[in-house]
């Protein structure tokens, strides 16, 4: 290291995040007990210094040039909360293949460029770290790969968008539409103006494929997860879900089947009993399953500059205890190969379809017949009448995506049905 007395840090970034983690950075005496060395931040590199900040920085130590912070020989640290993935991406890679320690909260980054960031690390033998990609402040990345090393890890089921959870609350509880539940998030501040990283499922996708690259100890990328959205959910889906007995939240699910990945962030129907039916608002919370854990469930508020922060220096003050004492870095995956993803259409789960269809006699047996052409079973069925249009609600057994499909094809070609209002999955017992 460039200065032997203490371990320098370089921020990329300055943003809430940047400015929380930068405050806590300046009670050195309680990091250096805390690292066995005092850390000291000897540069931040932002887009536009001559603009106001959250916090005072020393005009020797704010720039805008990130390359010195990568190149230069007193850091040790680089700490990149900039955000997207260029140019951060060229400067982790720069600082990593030069032997420079990494610690990021970047989750788009780590879903799309993961393989090669954990490669160079492992070929530097740098440290890098990642805690507050994924949970803000709940402590995820380092009681999967380390506490639960050796648990046999077989399953991840988890509510990781604190958003996208905040709506689904409202709407289940308010019975509010999904375009006013997005209104109320909006103003809270937990909606961006324009929404579709969370409501898409993109961030939930991102955050999903990191957990399960970690967990399973493969490289799972962002595209390899299935993602579908929440903005077709209506306020009568929770109604006919909640008389089943089921609630809706958007579920991030990763699964191994014989070193095969299932991944995917859709809308689930869970029982009103699941530790993540109970989850309100914009807490996360993620159950992981193992052969010899069983269940374990960590839950919190999942963003904010301040748990964010913390999760970062957390990360900080690892990588320079590492440093002190002269500790190799090795990356928790390696260089890796290819990851067998299963086609979505090759999962099999439980599911709810709300049906509109003419109100008369010998419909429903119509409808059962058509599914059951498809070998798919139903598991209970009700019927709302509503007119000449009678609703028909239905949860089927265990079926195959693929079925699943065929199934709406046959439901829309009878000419009872007038429409297939939703499909959505079950996740847990019928």
């Amino acid at each position: 290291m460039g200065d032997r007395q203490a371990i320098g840090v370089g921020l990329l970034g300055l943003g809430t995040v940047g400015a929380e983690v930068y405050r806590l950075l300046q009670d050195g005496d309680a990091l250096a007990r805390a690292a066995g060395r005092p850390v000291v931040v000897k540069r931040v590199a932002v887009a536009r210094p001559d603009r106001p900040r959250q916090v005072s920085v020393p005009a020797g130590v704010l720039g805008s040039n990130g390359l010195e912070i990568v190149t230069s020989p007193e850091i040790d640290i680089v700490v990149e909360l900039i955000g997207g993935i260029e140019p951060a991406r060229s400067y982790l890679l720069r600082a990593l293949s030069s032997g420079k320690s990494v610690v990021t909260a970047n989750k788009a980054l780590l879903a799309a460029h993961g393989v090669e960031l954990f490669a160079q690390a492992e070929s530097s033998g740098a440290h890098l770290y990642f805690e507050a990609s994924v949970g803000g402040g709940i402590p995820l990345i380092k009681p999967i790969s380390e506490s639960l090393v050796a648990a046999r890890l077989q399953a991840i089921t988890g509510i990781l968008n604190g958003t996208t959870n905040f709506i689904l609350t409202r709407m289940a509880h308010e019975g509010w539409s999904f375009e006013d539940a997005l209104a109320e998030a909006r103003r809270r501040g937990f909606a961006e103006a324009d929404p579709a990283d969370d409501v898409d499922g993109h961030d939930a996708a991102a955050k999903l494929a990191i957990l399960a690259t970690v967990a399973f100890r493969r490289h799972v990328r962002g595209v390899d997860v299935y993602r579908e959205g929440i903005s077709r959910i209506t306020p009568r889906d929770f109604i006919y879900a909640k008389e089943l007995g089921f609630g809706i939240k958007l579920l991030a699910i990763a699964r191994i089947h014989d070193g095969e990945v299932e991944a995917r962030v859709h809308p689930a129907l869970v029982p009103l009993d699941h530790p993540l039916a109970l989850v309100p608002d914009e807490f996360n919370a993620v159950l992981v399953e193992g052969a010899d854990v069983g269940r374990i469930v960590f839950s919190g508020r999942g963003a904010g500059g301040a748990p964010t922060a913390t999760a970062v220096v957390g990360d900080i003050l690892a990588v320079a205890r590492h440093l002190a004492a002269g500790v190799r870095g090795r990356s928790l995956i390696g260089a890796g190969t290819g990851t067998r993803v299963r086609p979505i259409e090759d999962v099999v789960v439980p599911y709810f379809l709300s049906l509109q269809v003419i109100d008369r006699p010998g419909v429903f047996a119509r409808v059962a017949a058509a599914i059951g052409e498809e070998q798919v079973s139903i598991a209970s069925i009700v019927q709302k009448s509503r007119g000449e249009v009678a609703e028909a609600i239905l949860v089927t057994h265990d079926a195959p995506e693929r079925a699943i499909r065929r199934v709406q094809d046959r439901l829309r070609a009878l000419g009872v049905v007038k429409a297939i209002s939703n499909v959505i999955r079950v996740e847990g017992s019928v």
